[in-house]
């Protein structure tokens, strides 16, 4: 297995940043994606995910599992530059995008000893994020927030984009996340390879595999893993999805 050192010169490789043809727009640089996400007590990660995938792609449809008009109303005074969809019609807007994030701000189970033991509230997640996969399984999926903590990976659709921390990573595969970058970089080999994902692991040298690859990214730091960062990585991750492949974005 060889280790590779992300090249900003990859960059010119991408077909986000060079534009072209888009099911939305001929001849403009993003494409289109769709946000699940939020509830009453997170509205927060949303918004913060929104942000960064406005700046990449032409279009952004966000829906709420929530049906209150009062985290629309929120999220629309702090950003204006993405659609409101009704929860009803999700699944038809997620068919039609280019990419699609789900989790962010959705509730979570209060029981953490397994990844797959849910109370009410990280159940209502799980069955919502479980439909979604089984009506859109062709999708290119980004798998964030309250959905990895409460999903089993098993129940992930193939090629789907996940970014764990620590605490994210036990709960889904199973195994400590190793502090070693060499042999983390085996373990997200094979866990991606065994799995059909592509995992990212971040921190001051971030880590990603899709069971093909393994690249490394450095240049990071401690900021990494710091609440709503995973938010922030979730949008531009799902932002390049929708015209790059899983690894690159």
């Amino acid at each position: 297995m060889n280790i590779e050192t992300f090249d900003p010169s990859w960059f010119k490789e991408s077909k986000t940043l060079r534009g072209g043809s888009s099911k939305y727009t001929k001849g403009v640089t993003g494409g289109g994606v769709t946000i699940v996400g939020g509830s009453k007590l997170f509205h927060g990660a949303p918004l913060i995910a929104l942000k960064a995938v406005s700046r990449i792609v032409s279009m952004v449809y966000f829906s709420s599992p929530e049906e209150d008009r009062g985290i629309a109303e929120k999220i629309k005074s702090s950003l204006l530059n993405f659609i409101w969809v009704p929860y009803s019609d999700v699944d038809r807007y997620v068919a039609k995008s280019e990419a699609a994030l789900v989790g962010p701000g959705m509730m979570r189970s209060h029981i953490s000893e397994h990844g797959f033991v849910c109370d009410m509230e990280g159940e209502q997640t799980r069955r919502i994020s479980i439909s979604l996969f089984k009506a859109c399984p062709n999708q290119k999926w980004v798998v964030d927030g309250g959905t990895l903590q409460v999903t089993k990976v098993s129940e992930l659709p193939g090629g789907a984009v996940v970014s764990p921390n620590k605490k994210e990573f036990m709960m889904l595969f199973g195994e400590e996340m190793n502090n070693n970058l060499d042999e983390r970089a085996e373990q997200i080999f094979r866990l991606a390879k065994e799995h059909n994902l592509v995992i990212l692991t971040k921190d001051d040298v971030s880590m990603v595999s899709d069971g093909v690859r393994v690249v490394r990214v450095t240049g990071g730091n401690e900021g990494l893993v710091k609440g709503c960062t995973g938010d922030l990585i979730a949008g531009l991750i799902v932002g390049f999805l929708a015209k790059d492949d899983g690894l690159f974005a």
